[in-house]
C-alpha cells in the first residue's frame, strides 16, 4: 500500500466535496442515522431469524462498567477471557470461537471495523472505549451475513454518542474508587436547523491492584477518549432527504501492564504481587479515527448509504521477554519467581522488547436498502485496505539484588521484527427478506476476495534497503450462502432457523494461504409478552478448518509471533438461552429479574500439532481452551422512584488452558468462578444521581489466565463512588 496516504486524502477530501455540495444545494430534508446500526425501525430487533441483542443505554447506566467484558457477560453466546482487570484488552469469543485478543468475531464502532488492521492482524490490541458508547448490539447467526469479514461466531456493533435531540443538552459524570480508579465523563451538543453537533471526552485511571516486588511502582493505566460529530442537514424544502456527517475521534493510554504472571505457589500466597523483572514493562498507544457518512433517502423505502473511514493506530508495548537467558515459557517466570525470593543472589539480566507497530485501516462503504412490496432487498460493497508494520528491538537490563532494573545495552529500532502485513480486500453482499403469511425468509450472499501480503526484511537490516527477505502474496475469495427463517406463531412468540456459511481470512502469517470456513445451524424461538422476554437457540459450528493466531497474548514464543495455524476441523455445539422479567409488587416497588445461559461443547475432529502454547500436540477429542461448558448470568434488583439496587452474579465453569480429555490437570485448570457486582443508584432529582458500584463484591480470588504458563488473579473487591448531573 504505498500509496495509501495519497489515497486516503484524495477519498476524503472528494467524498467532503460532493456531499457538502450536495447538501449546499437545498435539494434535500432531512433523514435518520440508523444506518449505522444493525437493528432499528426497519429492522425491529424482535424480528431478526437469529441471536439478537441489544444492550440499551438504560442498562449500559445500571452498572456504569467502564469494561466492555462485564457489560457483555449478560448475552448468552458471548464468552470472555479476562486479563488485566480493567477490560483494556478485551478477549472475547462467541459460539466457540476463542476469545483471544477478540479476533474471531467482527467489532465495529458505528457500522465500521474497530479492528487494528482486521484482515491482516486480526489480534485486537486497540478496542474502543466500552464507556463512552450509548448502546451495543449484539448479533449472532445466519443474520450476520452483511458483516464480516468474520461471520462464524458474530458481530459487536457499539453505537457511540449520538447527537442530542434538543437545542443543548449535555451531561458531566465524575467517580472515584479503590487502587486509585478514577473518571470523568462529559458531553455536550444540539441540534440547530441544518446542522447539529456534540463533543465528548472520556478519562479514566487507576493505580491498579497489582504491587511490584521490590520497587513497587504504578501498575495502573490513564485512558484518554475525545470524540467529536457534526453533522448537516437537507434544507426542509429539498427533494431528497440527505445527511452528511463527520465523525473525529482520538485515544491514547499509557498503561504499566505486563505478560509476567505467577507461578502457582506465588498465586496462592501472594495473588496480586507482581515480579521486579516485570517493573518495566509498559503499554503506549495512540488511536485517531476519521470517519465520513453520507445518507441519502430517494423516498421512504429507497436509501443509500455511504461510509468512508480512516483509522490510524500506534503501539509499544515494552514488556520483558527473556528472564537470564529464558523465555517466559520456557523457564522465565520461574527464574523471575527465584529471583525475588532470594534464591538467586546475583543480578541477572532481562530481555524488554519495544514491540513497536503501527496500524492502518481504511476504507469504503456504500449500501443500498430497498422495500418493495413484500421484499425488503439490502445490496452492499466495501473496499477496504489494512496493514500492521512490525519495526521492533530489544533493549538488556541488569536486575541488581535490590531489586533495581539498570539499562546495560540499548537496542536499534528495527533489529528485531521488521515487517509489515498488509491486505486488500473487497466484500459484497445481497440480502433479501421477503413474506409469505406468516412465514418470513432472509436469503443472503456475501462475496470475499482478499489479497495479503507480509514483506520482511529480517534483523539486519533495519534501513530497509533494497529488496525484501521475503515478500509472500496470497490471493483467495469465498462465497458465503445463507438462509433463515422465522414463523410468527402469534403476536409474542416467533420460531427461528438458519444456516450460514461462516468464513474467516487467512492472515499473511498463514504458511497455507488457508482461510477459516465452517458450516453453522441454529434454531430456537423468541417471546415476548408485557413485562416477560425470552430467547432460547441451538447452534452448531462444523469448521473444515478453524485458525489459531499465534500471539503473545496465547503464550507463543518470539520467532512465531504472528504465524496462523490451521487446526483443521472442528465440532462446536450449544445452547442460548436468556429470560427478563419485571416483578411489580405496587406502583411503588418493582423487582427486575435477568437471567442468560450458555452450554457450550466444542472439539478437534483431527490430530495435528503446532507451536500454539494453548494447543500444542492435539488429538481427536481434545477439548478447546479457554471455553467453559457452562456459564450463567443472573441479575436480581428492586427498584422505586428515587432509587434502584442491583446484585449480578455471573457464574463461569471450569476451564482448560491446554487442549485434551478427562480429567484437567492441575496445572492447566482455570476453576470455576462466580463473581458478584453489586450497583446502588439514588435518584436526587430528575437531572442527578449519586451511584455506588461494587465489582466482585465478595472479593473473591480467582484465576484468569495462564499466558506462558503462569498465572494472572481477577480484580478484587473495588468500590466506586460516583455523581451523574444531565443537562
Amino acid at each position: 500500500m504505498n500509496q495509501s496516504n495519497t489515497w486516503r486524502l484524495n477519498l476524503l477530501a472528494s467524498a467532503l466535496l460532493i456531499t457538502f455540495g450536495v447538501v449546499a444545494d437545498d435539494n434535500a430534508t432531512n433523514t435518520e442515522v440508523e444506518q449505522m446500526h444493525i437493528f432499528g425501525s426497519k429492522n425491529p430487533i424482535n424480528t431478526v431469524p437469529g441471536s439478537a441483542h441489544l444492550i440499551s443505554q438504560a442498562e449500559i447506566e445500571k452498572f456504569k462498567y467502564t469494561d466492555i467484558m462485564r457489560t457483555l457477560a449478560a448475552v448468552p453466546g458471548v464468552y470472555i477471557q479476562e486479563e488485566d482487570g480493567y477490560g483494556l484488552r478485551p478477549n472475547l469469543g462467541m459460539r466457540g470461537t476463542g476469545q483471544n485478543r477478540s479476533e474471531k468475531i467482527t467489532i465495529m464502532e458505528d457500522g465500521v471495523l474497530a479492528a487494528p488492521a482486521p484482515y491482516a492482524s486480526p489480534a485486537a490490541y486497540y478496542f474502543p472505549t466500552s464507556g463512552r458508547m450509548q448502546s451495543v448490539e449484539i448479533l449472532k447467526g445466519s443474520s450476520t451475513v452483511k458483516y464480516g469479514p468474520r461471520t462464524t461466531g458474530g458481530v459487536i456493533n457499539m453505537l457511540s454518542r449520538e447527537i442530542p435531540e434538543e437545542a443543548l443538552a449535555g451531561k458531566i459524570d465524575v467517580a472515584k474508587g479503590q487502587d486509585g480508579f478514577g473518571k470523568i465523563h462529559g458531553y455536550v451538543g444540539g441540534q440547530g436547523e441544518r446542522v447539529d453537533a456534540v463533543g465528548e471526552v472520556y478519562r479514566y485511571q487507576a493505580d491498579g491492584f497489582r504491587d511490584i516486588n521490590g520497587v513497587g511502582g504504578d501498575t495502573g493505566f490513564v485512558k484518554n477518549d475525545v470524540m467529536a460529530k457534526i453533522r448537516f442537514k437537507s434544507d426542509k424544502s429539498a427533494k431528497y432527504q440527505q445527511i452528511v456527517e463527520l465523525k473525529l475521534k482520538y485515544a491514547d493510554e499509557v498503561s504499566n501492564e505486563t505478560y509476567m504472571g505467577l507461578t502457582d505457589e506465588d498465586y496462592a500466597t501472594s495473588p496480586f504481587m507482581r515480579y521486579s523483572a516485570s517493573q518495566k514493562d509498559q503499554m503506549n498507544t495512540e488511536h485517531k479515527q476519521i470517519q465520513l457518512n453520507h445518507i441519502i433517502a430517494f423516498n421512504p423505502d429507497a436509501t443509500v448509504s455511504t461510509t468512508a473511514y480512516y483509522n490510524d493506530f500506534h503501539r509499544n508495548w515494552y514488556k520483558a521477554y527473556n528472564i537470564d537467558g529464558d523465555s517466559l515459557s520456557g523457564g522465565g517466570i520461574q527464574t523471575a519467581a527465584d529471583f525475588d525470593q532470594g534464591l538467586i543472589t546475583a543480578p541477572i539480566e532481562v530481555d524488554v522488547k519495544a514491540n513497536n507497530r503501527d496500524y492502518l485501516s481504511q476504507g469504503i462503504q456504500t449500501e443500498l436498502n430497498y422495500y418493495l412490496d413484500n421484499h425488503e432487498l439490502a445490496f452492499g460493497v466495501r473496499y477496504h485496505e489494512d496493514e500492521m508494520d512490525r519495526y521492533q528491538w530489544a533493549d538488556t537490563y541488569q536486575l541488581d539484588t535490590n531489586q533495581i532494573m539498570t539499562r546495560t545495552s540499548s537496542g536499534i529500532p528495527g533489529t528485531d521484527s521488521n515487517r509489515i502485513d498488509s491486505a486488500e480486500a473487497w466484500a459484497m453482499f445481497v440480502q433479501d427478506r421477503f413474506t409469505i403469511d406468516n412465514f418470513a425468509v432472509t436469503l443472503g450472499l456475501r462475496f470475499e476476495d482478499v489479497t495479503t501480503n507480509r514483506l520482511d526484511w529480517g534483523k539486519s537490516n533495519p534501513a530497509r534497503d533494497g529488496v525484501a527477505d521475503t515478500d509472500i502474496e496470497n490471493s483467495f475469495s469465498s462465497v458465503l450462502p445463507s438462509l433463515s427463517a422465522t414463523y410468527q406463531v402469534n403476536p409474542s412468540l416467533i420460531v427461528l432457523a438458519g444456516v450460514q456459511k461462516g468464513f474467516s481470512p487467512a492472515a499473511p502469517g498463514n504458511a497455507d494461504g488457508q482461510e477459516e470456513e465452517s458450516w453453522n445451524y441454529e434454531a430456537g424461538f423468541r417471546y415476548q409478552q408485557n413485562a416477560f422476554s425470552s430467547e432460547a437457540i441451538v447452534f452448531i459450528g462444523d469448521y473444515s478448518n478453524m485458525h489459531g493466531n499465534c500471539t503473545a497474548a496465547q503464550g507463543c514464543d518470539d520467532d512465531n509471533i504472528g504465524n496462523q495455524y490451521n487446526a483443521g476441523e472442528v465440532e462446536v455445539s450449544g445452547v442460548e438461552l436468556s429470560l427478563g422479567y419485571e416483578f411489580k409488587q405496587n406502583n411503588q416497588l418493582s423487582f427486575p429479574v435477568k437471567l442468560a445461559y450458555t452450554y457450550t461443547n466444542a472439539e478437534f475432529a483431527s490430530d495435528f500439532s503446532s507451536d500454539f502454547e494453548s494447543w500444542d500436540d492435539v488429538q481427536k477429542g481434545d477439548s478447546l481452551t479457554y471455553l467453559p461448558d457452562d456459564q450463567l448470568y443472573l441479575s436480581v434488583g428492586v427498584q422505586a422512584n428515587s432509587w434502584q439496587l442491583i446484585l449480578a452474579g455471573r457464574y463461569t465453569s471450569k476451564m482448560r488452558t491446554k487442549a485434551g480429555q478427562g480429567v484437567i490437570p492441575l496445572n492447566e485448570l482455570i476453576d470455576a468462578r462466580t463473581i458478584i457486582d453489586l450497583s446502588a443508584r439514588y435518584f436526587i432529582n430528575d437531572a442527578s444521581e449519586l451511584y455506588l458500584t461494587v465489582d466482585n463484591l465478595l472479593d473473591e480470588t480467582y484465576m484468569t489466565t495462564r499466558v506462558h504458563g503462569s498465572v494472572f488473579a481477577g480484580k478484587p473487591q473495588s468500590a466506586t463512588l460516583g455523581y451523574t448531573y444531565n443537562f
